[in-house]
């Protein structure tokens, strides 16, 4: 059993996110490590984009190894948990279960709080006109972006299991048509061998 450690390639920004997709072979396992100063948020989007039964083992441990999430073959969820401590934490992906199967996993891991679009967002006064306006426009943005991620994973399932069932087709026309001529050619085969002792049943008699 081999064990693969990757860290995570975050973003240098307030909010800290990295969105992947990677794969997991059969009987591995795959771990991220990121290090988070106590009072963090933290939000883990996961889903099983392509191989076997789309599942996956998913745990998430702390600096300590304290067991903060643990599923096993599970086809996508989404785990959310505010630091206690500082230290690395660590979200593994486990396909040990699987002795054939390989899997292709996207991982959206995000850390931190939103910045604010305005820094003086917190004052005392209302926020004009303009304003409300940018800060409606930005969270409609945010929805936007996540439902294009949303169709992206949704677009790549479905195009890898309609080339699997193109395949799948591929390779059946084939086998049908192997045993059109197998079929054919018997039968040519047959009809031929009527003839033959026709002719010899023929040259008897005379």
């Amino acid at each position: 059993m081999r064990h693969s450690f990757l860290l995570l390639a975050v973003y240098i920004a307030f909010v800290n996110a990295t969105e992947l997709t990677f794969e997991l072979p059969d009987n591995e396992k795959q771990c991220f490590y990121e290090e988070l100063e106590q009072g963090v948020k933290f939000d883990i989007d996961f889903q099983v984009i392509a191989g076997g039964n789309y599942d996956v083992d998913c745990f998430v441990t702390d600096p300590i190894n304290n067991m903060l999430y643990q599923e096993r073959k599970k086809q996508y969820d989404s785990f959310s948990h505010t630091t206690v401590m500082k230290g690395v934490y660590k979200v593994c992906f486990s396909n040990e279960f699987s002795t054939f199967s390989h899997k292709t996993v996207y991982l959206d891991f995000r850390s931190g709080e939103d910045d604010r679009l305005f820094p003086d967002q917190n004052r005392a006064t209302a926020l004009t006109q303009m304003e409300s306006a940018c800060l409606s426009i930005h969270e409609i943005l945010k929805v936007v972006s996540d439902s294009q991620t949303w169709y992206r994973l949704r677009e790549a399932q479905d195009r890898l299991r309609a080339e699997d069932l193109h395949e799948r087709v591929h390779f059946w026309s084939i086998g049908e048509t192997v045993i059109l001529f197998v079929v054919c050619i018997g039968q040519v085969l047959m009809l031929k061998s009527f003839f033959n002792e026709k002719k010899t049943g023929v040259s008897t008699s005379t």
